[in-house]
């Protein structure tokens, strides 16, 4: 059930904030063995991998857009590139989606949760605020992996999870983790995951181009390269983006292919 009130919704919060202190001293024993995988964290999340092994994750998320769904699974194919797909109960639920969410499992591709009705957590503006209880967030969580159940995808098989709206905070870190799974999020430094942008939000827009600019110019000037990197595009996007990044992965991934990377899956980057 959901909090119906004002004053559930603030005591469920405030007892969320007591725990905080508790949560830093398990996550700081948590992440003594991950240091020496070199992985990078974030607000409580890996935000990429091994920073000294040649590996990337190619990582997609969708909601409501799906466009580029049939056009993404033949270049993956094509390049024998397996890849990660972060998909909301909206997504899991649209029938029209169905053959390429049955294409990607097919042809060996992750696919995982990025909740169910795609809630935004917390404040743009003051992270720590959070806009959703415990209840509301583990209940949402939850419809997403019964989505995802009805499809053949068991919970056990989709341990990673990536926020909606790639936007969390660490009491969102600590629930994730009390409901058994994992938080990811994508790596920071291009501007990949800008690839949503539509030209009505002026200077908000950015262009394919300088999309693909952004990672083939991270890689070059980053002493560790794109090693370990959680790179995230978007499965589909408004029609009011005609300037469609997702064309351009071939080049993409060719490019670094040709550099020594090597593309996995989410669950074979991080290995945990």
């Amino acid at each position: 059930m959901f909090l119906t009130t004002p004053h559930e919704r603030m005591t469920e919060m405030r007892n969320t904030f007591k725990f905080t202190n508790l949560f830093i001293m398990v996550f700081a024993v948590f992440s003594c063995n991950e240091e020496e995988k070199h992985f990078s964290y974030s607000y409580g999340a890996i935000v990429r991998g091994d920073s000294t092994s040649k590996e990337i994750a190619l990582v997609f998320t969708g909601d409501e857009f799906g466009d580029g769904g049939g056009y993404i699974s033949e270049i993956l194919e094509k390049e024998n590139v397996k890849a990660s797909f972060f998909l909301t109960g909206n997504f899991y639920r649209n029938r029209e989606f169905e053959p390429v969410i049955k294409e990607l499992l097919k042809n060996g591709n992750y696919l995982g949760s990025h909740s169910d009705r795609h809630l935004l957590y917390c404040d743009w503006t003051k992270r720590d605020s959070l806009l959703v209880s415990k209840n509301e967030f583990m209940e949402d969580l939850n419809n997403s992996f019964t989505e995802m159940s009805k499809i053949g995808i068991e919970k056990n098989d989709a341990v990673y999870f990536l926020p909606p709206y790639e936007w969390y905070n660490d009491s969102i870190a600590l629930w994730t983790e009390e409901s058994k799974t994992k938080l990811i999020n994508f790596t920071g430094g291009t501007r990949s995951n800008a690839d949503y942008t539509i030209p009505e939000m002026g200077s908000g827009y950015v262009d394919s181009k300088t999309i693909y600019d952004s990672i083939i110019s991270f890689e070059k000037k980053s002493v560790s390269g794109m090693n370990g990197f959680i790179l995230l595009v978007h499965i589909g996007t408004d029609p009011g983006r005609k300037d469609k990044f997702y064309y351009l992965l071939p080049d993409l991934i060719k490019e670094l292919k040709r550099k020594g990377y090597r593309f996995e899956r989410i669950d074979e980057l991080l290995r945990m």
